[in-house]
């Protein structure tokens, strides 16, 4: 069987296209390694595959987590390991392809061993932040740990409810865990066949504008009212899709169609550059592919 296929590169530089046609090259099953592409909710906001597309060949790990669950590397990765092993089973080339460069690198690296946390842990501090307030979720951070306070912004609700967890469910600080022998990797990177998609600045930046008003005139606007009804709190990873706030202030009236667009393309563009600069520090010796 071929060796596993990884597609990274930033939004809009034409990984999905690539997934497609490399799986046209044999049994293949096309797996996601994007954060974002996972929500059920933001498929046509995070540019998944079509259901039509979907049916051509088997996709997974694209829109099977809940809008208001957090979901996280340590959970991708555990769940890319049984796709694999199903993929072996069959027969299947998995193509692996997304924009979040940490998935990559937890897959060809491997990750701290931090052990799961009981979800009523996770809830009890994630009920505290609503109740009490990040300031004081710092505080107690800070007297437990001064060290891992200093890493954590008082504002960064996700990453605190993670540091205090960890150390409530463990007794150690996640830095102890992160500092600590990391497994053998899933898939070493020498084992894959890799690609790093790296179109031209200006014509990732037409591609990603052109994208974006299709976005919101073919099924956007629809997901933005959606994700609006059903409550969630604004801090949830959902919640922070790229062009979703634009697309619900004009759902709510607070933005015209011009100016929701604008603002999702120039969030677009950020996000991209963001990218691409963490793809070209952190995966360096990938082979990168300039796309026609």
């Amino acid at each position: 069987m071929l060796r596993p296929l990884l597609i990274a590169g930033p939004t809009a530089s034409g990984k999905s296209a690539l997934a497609r046609s490399r799986a046209a090259e044999g049994p293949s099953v096309v797996v996601n390694a994007d954060s974002m592409q996972v929500y059920a909710g933001l498929r046509v906001l995070t540019a998944r595959p079509t259901a039509v597309e979907e049916a051509e060949v088997p996709h997974r790990l694209f829109g099977h987590v809940p809008d208001a669950e957090r979901y996280s590397v340590a959970r991708w990765l555990a769940d890319v390991a049984q796709v694999l092993s199903e993929a072996s089973a069959s027969g299947r080339r998995p193509i692996i392809v997304g924009g979040t460069g940490l998935y990559f690198r937890a897959l060809t690296q491997g990750i701290a061993p931090v052990p799961p946390i009981p979800p009523e842990i996770r809830a009890r501090w994630e009920a505290r932040a609503d109740a009490e307030g990040l300031a004081v979720l710092h505080r107690l951070l800070a007297e437990r740990s001064p060290s891992e306070a200093a890493r954590v912004r008082p504002s960064d609700r996700t990453r605190l409810v993670r540091a205090l967890e960890v150390i409530d469910a463990t007794g150690r600080t996640l830095a102890e865990w992160q500092a600590a022998k990391t497994p053998a990797p899933l898939l070493p990177a020498e084992a894959a066949e890799r690609v790093v998609l790296d179109p031209p600045r200006a014509e990732l930046h037409r591609r990603i504008d052109d994208r974006f008003i299709r976005m919101a005139t073919e099924g956007g606007l629809e997901e933005a009212r959606a994700l609006a009804a059903e409550g969630l709190a604004p801090d949830l990873p959902a919640m922070k899709a790229i062009g979703l706030r634009p697309l619900m202030d004009l759902a709510a009236g607070r933005a015209g169609l011009d100016e929701a667009i604008a603002r999702g393309q120039a969030e677009t563009r950020q996000y991209a550059k963001r990218q691409a600069t963490w793809l070209r520090h952190q995966m360096p010796g990938w082979p990168r592919l300039s796309p026609g």
